[in-house]
């Protein structure tokens, strides 16, 4: 194992991947941004080190070597799907704690993943370039609307559009190519037909450099607001034994196709109403930000196994993984204001309160006299609720948000009170647009 290990981000997941390293007897090491105003991240490490930027790959790299780390860690966006910062460790002799830079490339490539998907099996939704207006509408003329619109080289939402008509085609697919240059560095667009109402399945897999592929379960993300996830649990409530056997199937085809190594997450489009009509939406080659409820109803701590892979250790027994213990939900708490449209906050942090308690786990990247600014990703906390039932896993989700308390900070708190109390994801009918059909209330 390793003795130090620089984790090259902010906030809750440096925290997060922090704990395990300390526990596994490794040395954390964290950078700042000279422009960060967070330093809770950087309480949780032994050592750190200022760059100008998070995204700069040569600093990253710079920065692990002189914090004298011997891996990076990348978590969860940033350079964490960039291949380069895996060609730039390997060339200066530091492990990378991901796959193959190879199959980062090849997944992040999302007209090349469609295609590696279909040769390993698994259904792809129609799809086609996006280069023109023309192409798009012509599109639409063969497969109808809605239609979606989204950035080739990246996911997570970024340089994506709904077209539900072809008025204003030319400004939508502008938007959308400035998004994704800005994201990816790549303004190349797809254009997929659309499901609707849908259900967002994905699958958690783990595989070693020996030629072991596992997966872990899927997880149950359709309740997202803007093509940007709010709440996940695992297992879904409405994935049946065939079904998972059949996303497990594909999932771990995909990941021997590529040559995958690592923690990674096979994503599916499903229809809500009949999810063994699903389809591959993306490959994410990272840890995701939902880990939590797969470890949880696992037993597993799946940044451990990220180390061990990438230290060359063999997987366990696929026993070992297997069994499943109850239910888990995690909610994410943001910056934001639900009532001014969900904008981001701002503000200084002067007073936090987090829940504790029987079956819930927390992971936070802001602590009481920070400022929140909105240059970063407005995540302040994960809200974890595991239960021997959903019911159960759901209750104390609600519980935990209740005694959840940031002052001098506006977040999505009271939104996720209600929404968790919705009669829909209750009884567990849940769909894609759900969220944004929710209303904002008075405890908003």
């Amino acid at each position: 194992m390793f003795e130090r290990v620089l984790i090259a981000n902010r906030g809750e997941v440096v925290a997060r991947i922090a704990r395990t390293l300390r526990r596994l007897g490794c040395s954390p090491a964290a950078l700042r941004a000279r422009d960060d105003t967070a330093i809770t991240h950087v309480r949780c490490c032994d050592v750190a080190v200022e760059v100008d930027s998070y995204l700069d790959v040569e600093a990253v790299v710079a920065a692990a070597q002189r914090a004298g780390a011997q891996a990076i860690h990348p978590g969860y966006g940033f350079l964490s799907e960039r291949a380069e910062l895996a060609i730039a460790c390997e060339a200066a002799g530091l492990v990378w704690v991901g796959p193959p830079a190879g199959a980062i490339a090849l997944m992040g490539d999302k007209s090349a993943a469609r295609e590696a998907a279909r040769a390993a099996g698994v259904p792809v939704l129609p799809g086609a370039e996006a280069g023109t207006p023309e192409q798009v509408a012509q599109f639409a003329g063969e497969h109808g609307l809605p239609v979606l619109v989204k950035a080739a080289a990246g996911g997570g939402g970024k340089g994506m559009r709904l077209l539900s008509s072809l008025d204003g085609i030319e400004e939508a697919l502008a938007a959308a190519r400035r998004e994704a240059a800005a994201a990816f560095g790549d303004d190349a667009l797809l254009v997929e037909r659309m499901i609707a109402p849908a259900r967002h399945l994905e699958l958690q897999l783990l595989a070693d450099a020996h030629g072991t592929v596992l997966d872990l379960g899927e997880r149950e993300c359709s309740l997202q607001r803007r093509h940007q996830k709010v709440v996940e649990e695992a297992p879904s409530p409405t994935v049946d034994a065939a079904l998972r056997a059949e996303l497990a199937r594909e999932g771990v085809a995909l990941a021997r196709a590529c040559g995958y190594v690592g923690a990674g997450t096979v994503e599916f489009v499903a229809h809500a109403q009949d999810p063994a009509s699903h389809y591959f939406l993306e490959m994410n080659t990272r840890l995701q930000v939902e880990h939590a409820v797969t470890e949880a109803v696992r037993g597993v701590d799946l940044v451990e196994w990220q180390l061990r892979i990438a230290a060359g250790e063999r997987l366990a027994d696929a026993d070992a993984f297997a069994h499943v213990r109850g239910h888990a939900v995690e909610a994410r708490v943001y910056a934001e204001d639900p009532a001014a449209g969900f904008l981001p906050a701002a503000g200084s942090v002067r007073a936090l309160r987090l829940p504790r308690g029987a079956g819930i786990r927390v992971e936070s990247g802001v602590a009481a006299g920070e400022t929140v600014g909105t240059r970063y990703d407005p995540l302040l906390a994960k809200v974890i609720a595991h239960g021997s039932t959903r019911a159960e896993a759901l209750a104390r989700l609600r519980g935990a948000l209740r005694e959840t308390a940031v002052l001098g900070v506006r977040t999505n708190v009271g939104f996720l009170c209600e929404l968790l109390g919705d009669p829909h994801v209750l009884a567990g009918e849940l769909d894609t647009g759900l969220v944004e059909r929710t209303p904002v209330g008075a405890t908003a």
